[in-house]
């Protein structure tokens, strides 16, 4: 298979497996979600290391293991993005399976099970118009205040939502036009939406519009920008308006 392959295939059957182990009826909230975030771990890991044994891996329920920061490429992936989500039996989770080659998210595959979708970056849709009043994805239970401010004076609907993955697909789906983040994400939250993001067309940056690097030591990353090119100008220079 190819990468592109391989990451759609990984993230469409974790998915299946997380949906069976959500249907058995025998877990709910808290040890649902780490049963299907162990669940779809193991699966997505040994399945990379047997698929790509000479890539790097960093995955959320791993222990970090510095090694990678040798390889050119490193898959990244996160079993169960919106984990909250998941155990609530909602639909915005997804499964992120994601490879960075030299830092830069080239290669990805988002499923949202929930809505029988797998999002991959070999094969991008065609982005329904945009309306003329835009619509921003937040937080369902912690939207960024940078994020508030910017929606409010770009007078933009907000649109409360779970995961960062089922955020990001939202972009592309049509039913959101900006993502801004600034509330702290790490590398596995946004490496595979970027990857597929980006094959759309779409514009992914920091908040400052600097680039978005992968495959680093510290794998933390405090903020993303996801959105319709034709957007980035104004929403890059009201956030740093509402952070001077």
């Amino acid at each position: 298979m190819t990468d592109a392959d391989l990451a759609a295939h990984l993230a469409e059957v974790a998915g299946r497996l997380l949906l069976t182990v959500r249907d058995s009826q025998v877990l709910s909230l808290k040890s649902l979600g780490k049963a299907g975030d162990a669940t779809a771990n193991q699966f997505l890991c040994h399945a990379l290391r047997e698929q790509r044994p000479d890539d790097g891996l960093l995955s959320e329920e791993e222990k970090d293991n510095l090694d990678r920061l040798a390889f050119s490429r490193t898959w990244i992936v996160d079993p169960v993005d919106g984990t909250r989500e998941y155990g609530e039996e909602r639909t915005d989770w997804a499964v992120h399976v994601g490879l960075s080659i030299d830092g830069v998210a080239t290669t990805g595959a988002v499923a949202l099970p929930g809505a029988g979708i797998v999002l991959r970056s070999d094969q991008p849709r065609a982005l329904p118009a945009a309306p003329d009043r835009l619509r921003m994805v937040v937080s369902r239970t912690r939207p960024a205040k940078e994020a508030l401010a910017v929606g409010e004076t770009l007078g933009a609907e907000l649109v409360p939502m779970g995961s960062a993955g089922a955020k990001a697909m939202a972009v592309i789906l049509g039913t959101a036009d900006i993502y801004l983040h600034s509330g702290g994400q790490y590398e596995w939250d946004s490496c595979a939406p970027v990857a597929v993001a980006l094959a759309h067309g779409l514009h992914c940056s920091r908040i400052d519009g600097s680039p978005l690097v992968y495959n680093q030591a510290n794998t933390y990353m405090p903020d993303l920008l996801i959105c319709r090119k034709e957007h980035a100008e104004r929403v890059l220079s009201e956030v740093a308006r509402v952070s001077a």
